[in-house]
């Protein structure tokens, strides 16, 4: 995990705090399901593959968890797992090439802030991340804060 938190400041108050990280399930993913692949074993090759994404969400979705707490608003309790897919928790988790943030060139910003080469995540030409079971994220603390479209 590469991350770095701060505050945003107005008029030299602070206003909001965020975090930028980036996770990943590490490398080796693509080849391991290559070789299934080649050995005819589908359904391993797809299966490696989900569980890489899904263990590199999962990790995001902690440190996001650890970050409201670290804030000051846990979780509650009883939070249900439909609550927090519709993010009902205060603090928002943006990831580009979402709607939010859908130019993915803007992560070469995040890439030279965090520099997480030195976790074996590298940029593609076209701003996708190598190893693809990676997230990067930045979250935002503010209560107002929300998701969007940019057009």
């Amino acid at each position: 995990m590469a991350a770095v938190s701060g505050t945003v400041e107005e008029n030299g108050q602070p206003s909001d705090n965020v975090a930028m990280f980036v996770v990943t399930a590490g490398q080796g993913i693509r080849e391991l399901s290559e070789e299934y692949k080649a050995k005819g074993e589908f359904l391993k090759m797809h299966a490696v593959q989900a569980l890489a994404l899904e263990t590199a969400e999962a990790y995001a979705e902690m440190l996001h968890t650890q970050l409201r707490s670290m804030w000051g608003f846990p979780d509650k309790p009883d939070m249900t797992m439909l609550e927090r897919f519709r993010a009902e928790y205060q603090g928002k988790r943006y990831s580009f090439g979402y709607p939010a943030c859908p130019r993915l060139e803007d992560q070469t910003l995040l890439f030279q802030a965090l520099r997480p080469e030195e976790i074996g995540v590298q940029l593609t030409d076209g701003c996708m991340m190598e190893p693809e079971a990676s997230v990067s994220a930045l979250v935002f603390h503010h209560p107002e804060a929300s998701y969007f479209a940019v057009t």
